[in-house]
């Protein structure tokens, strides 16, 4: 078996061939695409444009344009907010072809969680749709994901909201959201139909993911849904704002009362923490959906 050596860095690479012939090839391959990169690129895209016209001409937008069209309408959403970050803006125009692994450690410069995620579902867009002719950053140099500690709301917390929300409608939806641990969006989203009395369950499809939960209306959740409309969306004004603007209300009430660590998704963590307590399935408590007495 051939191999070949570096004389700069004495490094020894194996040329996986045992032809005395091809390991010259690969030999001299290696040695004028190091004395003529620019060179070695040109007709690397000359043999590129034969297989595919677009290969040379595709740049990183085009792979953003393509991401924004997967997933449900909440998904689209989110990569549109995520990509129009600065920090894409060094890829943005960038060719595929013409992309460094420098080009990517400078777009994940930033350290954020995010940032790291969002590139990489870039990359593996384009890796899996052949725009590119190999990864552009090797597994082991991508960033290893720290994200924030979550906890769920504690009941105290949550009295102290209630106290200080002065808003009817947002104080019921915060009451319901303790009783039935649903994503904001699931909940913000809930209308009469959902609620059948006579067999006294609440059942709703999670946007998310498609998959039905349905609960047992106890008495504390009966006495929250009297209190709300019967016919349309049970939060009307709350129903047109977006999971952003819920979002910040909630982190702005929770500044004024000097909470944090918490958000409006802590009352899922919560749910799930009292019916895992409760003795329910694990795989029911954290998957988000069951029964509440």
């Amino acid at each position: 078996m051939f191999y070949c050596v570096d004389k700069t860095t004495g490094q020894r690479t194996s040329l996986k061939t045992t032809s005395k012939e091809e390991a010259r090839q690969i030999v001299e391959a290696k040695n004028q695409a190091e004395r003529q990169p620019v060179l070695n690129l040109q007709i690397a895209q000359a043999y590129l444009t034969a297989s595919d016209p677009e290969w040379t001409q595709r740049s990183w937008q085009d792979v953003a344009d393509r991401i924004q069209t997967h997933g449900k309408e909440s998904t689209r959403n989110r990569y549109i907010r995520a990509l129009k970050s600065k920090s894409f803006d060094v890829l943005r125009d960038k060719k595929l072809i013409e992309t460094t692994t420098q080009d990517f450690l400078t777009v994940l410069s930033d350290d954020k969680v995010s940032t790291a995620h969002f590139l990489k579902r870039l990359h593996n867009l384009a890796t899996n749709l052949g725009w590119l002719a190999k990864p552009v950053l090797a597994p082991c140099l991508w960033p290893k994901p720290h994200p924030k500690s979550r906890r769920g709301i504690t009941p105290d917390e949550h009295h102290t909201i209630l106290a200080a929300e002065k808003n009817a409608e947002r104080n019921l939806y915060y009451q319901l959201l303790w009783e039935i641990g649903a994503a904001q969006s699931d909940a913000a989203s809930l209308t009469h139909e959902n609620i059948d009395w006579p067999s006294r369950t609440l059942t709703y499809f999670r946007m998310k993911t498609g998959e039905r939960a349905q609960l047992a209306i106890s008495g504390r959740l009966a006495a929250i849904l009297n209190q709300l409309p019967t016919e349309g969306p049970l939060f009307p004004t709350i129903a047109t704002g977006t999971s952003l603007t819920r979002s910040a209300e909630f982190c702005r009430r929770c500044r004024l009362l000097n909470l944090t660590g918490i958000s409006l998704h802590s009352y899922r963590y919560a749910w799930a923490e009292r019916a895992k307590t409760a003795g329910m399935p694990e795989r029911f408590a954290i998957g988000e959906f069951g029964t509440q007495q």
